[in-house]
C-alpha cells in the first residue's frame, strides 16, 4: 500500500478498482452471498445437511474408494486443515463419514465416505441440483454459460497460483492436458 499524495489514507498499490471492476466484484459478492444462503437453507430444510457438509460429501464421493487424507480433502474444498478436522469429526458423529489413521502412514488421518453418507448425499443432490438450476442457470442466458465458465476458470487459476492454500491434488489449469 502507498499513501495518497496529500498524506491521507493508504491507497492499494495498483490503485482502486475501476468502475467496471467494482461493478463485477459487487455483482459477484451479491450472487455468492445470496446463493450460499439459499443453498444452505435448502439443504438444511430438505436433508438436514449444511452446505459445508455437502461440500465434504461431494468431494469424497468422487475420490478413489470415497477416501481422502484430511490434508488432501482440505486442499480439494479450499479449507484450512484444522477446519476440516473439526467439521469431519462432527460429521462422523452423524455417520456421514469415518475418520481413521492411514494404514500406510500412521501420521495421516484419512476421511472416508460411509454408506449412510453416500445415501444422504444422493438424496440431497436432487433438490440441490434443482435449486442450482432454478436460481443460477435459469437466470443465465445459454450463450453466456461458456464465457462465464472461462472467466471463472481463469480467476480460479489465478487464485491457485497466487493464493496461500495448496492446490488440490492433480490440479492443473482448465484446458491443460498432460496426458501423452
Amino acid at each position: 500500500m502507498s499513501r495518497n499524495s496529500n498524506g491521507g489514507a493508504p491507497v492499494p498499490e495498483g490503485g482502486w478498482l475501476d468502475s467496471e471492476q467494482q461493478r463485477a466484484w459487487l455483482a459477484y459478492i451479491r450472487v455468492q452471498l445470496r446463493l450460499t444462503y439459499e443453498m444452505n437453507r435448502q439443504l438444511q430444510s430438505d436433508s438436514e445437511l449444511s452446505l459445508p457438509d455437502y461440500d465434504v460429501l461431494t468431494a469424497l464421493s468422487v475420490a478413489d474408494r470415497g477416501l481422502m487424507p484430511i490434508k488432501v480433502l482440505a486442499a480439494q474444498i479450499g479449507w484450512e486443515r484444522s477446519r476440516v478436522s473439526h467439521h469431519v469429526r462432527r460429521m462422523a458423529e452423524r455417520d456421514l463419514v469415518s475418520c481413521s489413521l492411514s494404514t500406510s502412514d500412521r501420521r495421516v488421518t484419512e476421511v472416508r465416505l460411509t454408506q449412510h453418507g453416500r445415501e444422504v448425499l444422493e438424496a440431497a443432490a436432487v433438490g440441490h441440483v434443482e435449486l442450482v438450476r432454478r436460481l443460477f442457470f435459469d437466470g443465465l442466458p445459454r450463450e453466456l454459460e461458456g464465457p462465464l465458465s472461462q472467466a471463472l476458470e481463469s480467476v480460479y487459476t489465478n487464485i491457485i497460483a497466487q493464493g496461500t492454500l495448496p492446490p488440490p491434488v492433480d490440479w492443473r489449469p482448465h484446458g491443460v492436458d498432460d496426458r501423452r
